[in-house]
């Protein structure tokens, strides 16, 4: 058995076919870890959809921002962006199956064997492995569960962007989710900067990326991430391994295998 880790997808259906073809995924056998925004931009959202809800034994997915917006979008909550390539799914018959399914994935996925964690944008630094776990949970109990209203009325937006225990339970879901989901900069304290895109150093002034803080408590654990095009699958850190390499933009779709840290990769 492999364990395979592959970056953002983003509808991007032929790529991620390839790719499987490339390192002879078996589903019977091997397992595949996606770090998040399967959907969106991309030309095949509905097709990518369904072919991984058909792997979704063999599969571990954690939700990028991508893909809680499509959640939101289709629930009422949330008008559709101009470049969204949602519409597909959002009119297609099996469209409940695919979503119901999409809307009980977690925000983190961690693994005490193998010893990595996966998430869609990164964990700030001022949160361990186990403390990390504890907060996604809170989001994925809201999302999952009878409070899903409340969670999408409160997702979008950059504030707070300090984590503090006494947040109100709605800016705490917000906070927790732009950690996992749309993190790319942030001080040693973990205060986001939600603006920035492109690369590493076009940091703001006291900001870094969330895992060039030396004093990060999940610095000995090896951290899976997609989300950051720019950095073209370089991190430079040790331990803490990127993966989104640009697929939807004519870049790479990459798989790291787990046992040897061995990267594969076709071109869109």
């Amino acid at each position: 058995m492999s364990h395979y880790a592959i970056g953002d997808i983003q509808g991007c259906l032929h790529p991620l076919q390839r790719l499987l073809q490339r390192i002879a995924f078996n589903p019977q056998e091997d397992k595949l870890w996606l770090a998040g925004d399967l959907v969106n931009r991309g030309p095949e959202s509905l097709k990518t959809l369904r072919f991984l809800y058909h792997l979704r034994n063999c599969c571990h997915i954690v939700l990028g921002n991508h893909d809680l917006h499509l959640l939101a979008v289709a629930a009422g909550y949330r008008q559709p962006s101009p470049g969204d390539t949602l519409q597909d799914i959002l009119q297609a018959p099996d469209r409940d199956t695919l979503l119901e399914w999409l809307r009980q994935q977690p925000l983190i996925h961690h693994d005490a064997q193998l010893g990595y964690t996966m998430v869609h944008a990164g964990i700030p630094p001022q949160w361990s492995i186990a403390k990390a776990l504890a907060l996604a949970a809170e989001v994925e109990a809201a999302l999952q569960g009878p409070d899903l209203h409340h969670f999408f009325n409160s997702m979008y937006g950059n504030q707070p962007s300090l984590w503090d225990k006494n947040l109100k339970q709605q800016e705490r879901w917000r906070l927790i989710t732009n950690s996992f989901t749309r993190m790319r900069f942030c001080t040693a304290k973990g205060e986001l900067e939600l603006q920035t895109k492109a690369k590493v150093n076009t940091a703001p002034p006291g900001y870094r990326p969330w895992f060039a803080h030396p004093k990060r408590k999940a610095a000995k654990d090896k951290i899976i991430f997609g989300h950051w095009a720019a950095l073209e699958g370089k991190a430079d850190q040790e331990k803490v391994f990127a993966l989104d390499t640009g697929c939807v933009w004519g870049g790479e779709l990459t798989a790291m295998r787990l046992e040897d840290q061995r990267r594969f990769a076709v071109v869109n």
